[in-house]
């Protein structure tokens, strides 16, 4: 049993730090600490605990020598967390040395592989694998979930690599029915910068050639494709694609990955929107039914080539009064000759044969486009224009 001193009152960050420092000569084994940077609100640790914590592996040692408790967890953590949290290389040996528990949950629910989650603390996670570390262990609380998990939600390509090389299940789930290939297209954004994450790409690319599950679907039928939409990742999305992942699929809400583009293109200003619906639409993807197309140019409005990649898709449309509407007056001066081609084109007068012969070979390819038509022998330039390259201006 840990003993708590009579006269312990809360101690400053400094007063800790000392008091760490002095655990040697005084010899102080089991003495109770408040940790303030600790997540949780009434925290105490043992002396093992603030060794590791700053990295006096001097102190440790003498501790361990005089039998301190090596799996004590009276914070919710056990001095291994501590270590792989605080990614102590050292400390993490000396642990496992002395028979510290590899696969010891935290009050969270966490395994000691799960607190590795910055690349220093990488070769920590290896050592633990080496070591005997469950690398498909779940978290025992309500996201159940694995290492691999956590490696690609934190953007550690190197880790996933190497969990994968030792046994990790590629398409385990976790709580949510999420894929580790799911939560790296999640988190590939990073939604406060407005930033898309190379590593999180990377680890993506891997999970694919691994023979990841590119259709898997979470509770809410949410493919990666659909999460990789809703971050208006063309990167991604041209990757899950060319993976085999189906353009059409529907999520609980009914709606597909064309419609989650639709959503957000008005907030994620580092996208390119037209890239995304290009993409889609070359593989097969559903149009926006056409009563609805103003919702198109309500989201789309400052992004024009986005609008004439979508508008090109039809034989023909009509534009109505909701269409001018939808278009603040700064953005409609601001493309003036964009939206005057726009309304002149989609007026009752058909489109030009050109146009027609693009949907024409286009329906015929259907989901086959992007495959088909870059192998026609036709110029580079009329291949762009069936693959509903913009140019700018409608006609």
């Amino acid at each position: 049993m840990m003993l708590r001193s009579q006269s312990f009152t809360r101690l400053p960050k400094e007063s800790i730090a000392q008091k760490s420092k002095n655990l040697c000569s005084n010899i102080i084994v089991i003495t109770g600490y408040w940790l303030p940077s600790y997540k949780l609100k009434s925290s105490w640790a043992t002396g093992l605990h603030l060794s590791v914590l700053f990295g006096h592996v001097e102190c440790l040692l003498v501790l361990l020598d005089h039998d301190a408790t090596i799996n004590c967890r009276p914070n919710g953590k056990t001095p291994l967390h501590v270590a792989c949290e605080m990614a102590n290389l050292d400390c993490v040996k000396i642990l496992c040395d002395r028979g510290a528990k590899l696969n010891c949950y935290s009050l969270s629910g966490h395994t000691a592989l799960h607190f590795c989650t910055t690349p220093s603390s990488i070769l920590c996670a290896k050592q633990l694998v080496w070591r005997g570390a469950n690398v498909n262990m779940k978290t025992n609380n309500q996201d159940e979930e694995t290492p691999l998990h956590t490696a690609a939600h934190f953007g550690l390509p190197e880790l996933v690599a190497f969990y994968v090389e030792h046994g990790a299940v590629v398409d385990s789930v976790n709580a949510h029915m999420e894929t580790p290939l799911a939560i790296a297209t999640y988190w590939a954004l990073r939604f406060k910068e407005q930033e898309y994450s190379r590593d999180h790409h990377l680890i993506c690319r891997m999970l694919l050639d691994y023979k990841a599950e590119v259709n898997a679907r979470d509770d809410d039928f949410k493919s990666p494709l659909h999460k990789a939409a809703w971050n208006c990742d063309h990167v991604l999305m041209h990757m899950m694609l060319e993976a085999g992942a189906e353009a059409n699929l529907m999520d609980i809400n009914g709606c597909a990955a064309i419609q989650y583009v639709l959503k957000v293109t008005s907030v994620r200003p580092a996208a390119q929107p037209e890239i995304c619906y290009q993409l889609l639409l070359n593989h097969g993807a559903a149009r926006i039914y056409p009563p609805q197309f103003h919702k198109v140019i309500q989201a789309c409005h400052s992004y024009p080539k986005a609008i004439e990649v979508v508008v090109n898709a039809y034989e023909h449309i009509r534009w109505n009064v909701k269409w001018k509407r939808a278009i603040p007056d700064d953005d409609l001066e601001r493309y003036w000759d964009f939206y005057h081609s726009l309304f002149t084109v989609c007026s009752n007068s058909p489109r030009s044969l050109m146009h027609l012969s693009r949907c024409a070979i286009r329906r015929t390819l259907h989901s086959r486009c992007h495959r088909v038509i870059p192998l026609l022998s036709l110029p580079l330039s009329l291949k762009k224009y069936l693959l509903l390259e913009p140019e700018g201006i409608i006609y």
